[in-house]
């Protein structure tokens, strides 16, 4: 692979970081420039280009391709104005397709929710099945950082690097499927079609789909050739991967679904029981995803990962029998909040502190389908766990689980679940250690 012409990197972010070491090693001499829509361009032995110069640099023809990062809408204009130049963008996940893909088993799980568990779960079973694989992707390195290490690689990959990735993967999984990322995408049919293109494409690659993708229409027609999915677990299979679950640090029933998904995808390419049970017995809880904490006689739960109502939906279900505290609400993304409000109660919702933007429709919805819980509208996180704690006798666990993005008050939603869990390690007492 030679780059004939500079090349511009669109985002400044870890990929950015990694693909302009891949370019520099190949071509040390060749010319890279840098675009950001906000914050500092750090990226070594590249040129910046302002973003609102950027149509102009591309009519100009300055380089003759663009690697855009993730976290750029491929939708925005600037694009359209690229592919009429003729000059190509592509990602740091296609430039590994390019690079290293031959002779590799290359396993990509998307979903809207529970990748990245079932992605870490699916390598920890192949490592313990006596399998050299490696982790890359949202979790683990960026692709073109562990380049060739490895025969087999499992990526966990987001819509945004579906949408167009073009090579084709041995096996393709999908978790589940909702609403999320409207804002990046367009539209939920867009999203739902970026996502889905990982599976929708000709080809001999396998499907594995978890337990919501598999009741999903539009998921059915996405597969095309059914032949193509791996072969279901057998009872005694499912039996003993539920015992493994049950004994170890994976919680609720969602994360079950994810460990039964990555043990299929490992059966499927060599994996062994053993080696599966070993890899549920290994797993640790991600950050930020029902992340544990006791402090001052209350279970804490740092759930700041969780940008969907499913996924909030999901956290209460992982704690039956106690009496709790949720923090909801977040950045706008058009989703709905009736369903979910109307399981707080049975959940064992007694207090709801909500988060701009979307906890106002939150708490509409919760007043009207769930009156007996108590709503207090806060104007930010540290307000609302201030508030919640002060009414402590009225409930056993904390947890913040949003079922929003965090764009609109922090820079991230590890930001926001650091922040969450200082506040409380401060507000309620020093930290004791989560047992199991």
């Amino acid at each position: 692979m030679r780059f004939e012409e500079p090349v511009l990197l669109y985002g400044a972010g870890r990929e950015a970081l990694s693909t302009r070491a891949f370019l520099k090693a190949r071509q040390p001499d060749l010319k890279v420039y840098v675009t950001v829509d906000s914050g500092a361009a750090d990226i070594p032995d590249a040129e910046q280009i302002a973003a609102e110069d950027l149509p102009t640099a591309i009519r100009a023809h300055r380089f003759g391709l663009i690697v855009k990062s993730p976290g750029v809408s491929r939708y925005k204009p600037v694009f359209d104005i690229a592919r009429d130049a003729g000059i190509p963008v592509t990602s740091n996940l296609n430039l590994w397709g390019a690079a290293y893909r031959h002779d590799r088993t290359v396993i990509a799980i998307t979903g809207t929710k529970g990748k990245s568990t079932t992605a870490t779960l699916t390598h920890l079973m192949l490592t313990r099945s006596g399998i050299d694989a490696g982790l890359a992707g949202n979790v683990g390195l960026p692709p073109l950082e562990i380049a060739d290490k490895h025969p087999v690689i499992v990526f966990e990959l987001s819509s945004y690097q579906t949408a167009d990735m073009n090579f084709l993967p041995d096996v393709a999984a999908l978790t589940n499927l909702y609403p999320e990322h409207v804002d990046w995408h367009g539209s939920v049919e867009r999203y739902y079609a970026d996502k889905l293109h990982l599976i929708d494409r000709d080809g001999s690659f396998a499907v594995a789909l978890g337990v919501a993708a598999r009741s999903n229409a539009l998921v059915a027609r996405a597969v095309r050739d059914h032949r193509r999915l791996l072969p279901a677990l057998t009872e005694d299979q499912n039996l003993l991967i539920e015992t493994a679950v049950s004994r170890s640090r994976l919680r609720g029933a969602h994360n079950l679904e994810n460990a039964l998904l990555a043990a299929q995808i490992a059966l499927g390419v060599g994996g062994t029981m053993d080696g599966i049970v070993q890899g549920i017995a290994a797993f640790r809880p991600l950050p930020h995803r029902l992340e544990e904490h006791q402090f001052g006689g209350i279970t804490v739960v740092n759930d700041s990962i969780s940008t969907t109502p499913e996924a909030t939906k999901a956290a209460l279900a992982a704690y039956p029998g106690r009496r709790i505290a949720l923090i909801a609400g977040g950045h706008e993304r058009q989703q709905d909040y009736a369903e979910l409000a109307g399981l707080l109660t049975q959940r064992g919702v007694r207090l709801l502190a909500t988060l701009p933007v979307t906890g106002f429709r939150l708490a509409q919805a919760t007043g009207e389908r769930a009156p007996e819980v108590t709503v207090i509208q806060c104007p930010d996180l540290d307000h609302a766990v201030k508030a919640l704690i002060e009414e402590r006798k009225h409930f056993d666990t904390l947890i913040l689980s949003p079922g929003a993005p965090s764009y609109n008050q922090f820079k991230n939603f590890e930001e926001r679940g650091s922040r969450f869990v200082d506040l409380c390690r401060t507000l309620l007492g020093e930290k004791h250690p989560v047992s199991g």
